[in-house]
C-alpha cells in the first residue's frame, strides 16, 4: 500500500543465506542523568517515588498515599515531646540470654549496633506541650521490637515511677510479640506489665496506648490494649497473629482491611486514628483534659 513505501524496513534479507532477521533501530542516546543514591525512597505502599527530603519534612508520611513509614523510637520521640526535655531511664539494662538459645547473643548484639539502642524499648519522662508525662517508645530496629525480659522490666519499671511521680503514662508499641529466645520469661511479661497497668489505674493515673505498624503478639495481647484512650496511625497493622498463620490454624481467610487501624476501630478497639502529623497536639490536649480534670478532683475517662 502506498502509505507503507517510506517506512523504514523492520525485516532485511541476508545476501548470504536469504534468512530474513529482524533490524533494530540504533539505540538513542539517553540525557537521564543518574542520582545520588539515596536521594529517593519507594513508597512501599503506593510505589511512588518520593523525594527523600520532602519525606522527612512530611514526618515520614508518603505525600501521595498517605501511607505512615515505619520510624525509630528517637524519631517518634523528637516528633512528640518538647524539645530538650526528655530523660532517659534504665539505659544500662541489657538483655542477657537466660535458656542460651542458639545464635541469640549474636542477635543482641547485631540488634544493638543497628539500633543504637540497649533495648527494644526507650522509656522516660518528658513533657508534650508542657504537660509532663513518661513515656516508654518501642523500638522496631531492636529485634522488631519483641518484648523480652528487660523490655517487661524497663516499662514496668517507668510505670511504677509514674505511680511515685504522679504521671500519666503514654506507650507506643511496635512490635512483633513476645521474644521467643526467652521463652516462659518473655511471656511472664504479658502478666507483669499488665499488673502494673492495673496498679497505675488503682491510683488514678491516665494511661495512653498508641499502637503503630505492627503491633502484633504478646503486645497486644498485653499493655498495648489495655489503655483508657487507644490511638493507632493510620493503616497500622494490629493482631495477635498473622493473616497466614489464622489461615493454615484456622483454615479461615480474614475479610478485607481486617487488622488495619481503621478495621480496630469499626469493631472498638480503637477509639481514634490519628495522623502522624497530629499526634503531638492530640496527645497534649488529653493530657491537659486529664490534668484539669484532676485538679479538680475528677477522673477523666474518655
Amino acid at each position: 500500500m502506498f502509505k507503507d513505501i517510506f517506512r523504514k524496513p523492520k525485516y532485511v534479507t541476508l545476501p548470504s543465506t536469504g534468512s530474513v532477521q529482524q533490524q533494530n533501530p540504533p539505540a538513542a542516546p539517553s540525557n537521564r542523568k543518574e542520582l545520588p543514591d539515596g536521594l529517593w525512597v519507594k513508597c512501599s505502599n503506593c510505589g511512588e517515588a518520593l523525594y527523600k527530603k520532602d519525606l522527612v519534612e512530611n514526618d515520614q508520611v508518603c505525600t501521595s498515599c498517605n501511607y505512615h513509614f515505619r520510624i525509630t523510637a528517637h524519631e517518634r520521640l523528637e516528633l512528640i515531646t518538647d524539645p530538650g526535655s526528655f530523660e532517659e531511664w534504665d539505659v544500662e539494662l541489657h538483655s542477657n540470654d537466660p535458656l542460651e538459645f542458639p545464635g541469640y547473643g549474636t542477635k543482641l548484639k547485631q540488634a544493638e549496633e543497628k539500633s543504637k539502642q540497649t533495648e527494644s524499648v526507650l522509656t522516660g519522662k518528658a513533657t508534650i506541650e508542657d504537660s509532663p508525662v513518661v513515656l516508654a517508645i518501642n523500638e522496631g530496629n531492636f529485634m522488631m521490637g519483641s518484648m523480652g525480659s528487660v523490655t517487661g522490666e524497663k516499662i514496668t519499671r517507668a510505670i511504677e515511677r509514674a505511680i511515685e511521680l504522679r504521671l500519666p503514662v503514654i506507650i507506643f508499641s511496635t512490635s512483633g510479640g513476645a521474644r521467643m529466645q526467652e521463652g516462659i520469661l518473655s511471656l511472664y511479661q504479658m502478666a507483669k506489665t499488665s499488673a502494673a497497668l492495673a496498679r497505675l489505674s488503682e491510683n488514678h493515673l491516665l494511661y495512653i496506648s498508641v499502637l503503630t505498624d505492627p503491633t502484633f503478639g504478646g503486645v497486644t495481647a498485653s499493655y498495648a490494649s489495655l489503655g483508657d484512650i487507644q490511638i493507632a496511625e493510620p493503616g497500622a497493622l494490629i493482631g495477635f497473629t498473622g493473616p497466614r498463620v489464622i489461615k493454615q490454624t484456622m483454615r479461615q481467610e480474614l475479610p478485607p482491611g481486617a487488622q488495619t487501624a481503621e478495621f480496630n476501630q469499626d469493631h472498638g478497639l480503637i477509639d481514634l486514628v490519628v495522623e502522624r502529623s497530629q499526634i503531638r497536639s492530640v496527645l497534649g490536649r488529653l493530657l491537659r483534659y486529664h490534668q484539669e480534670g484532676a485538679d479538680y478532683g475528677t477522673t477523666l475517662r474518655i
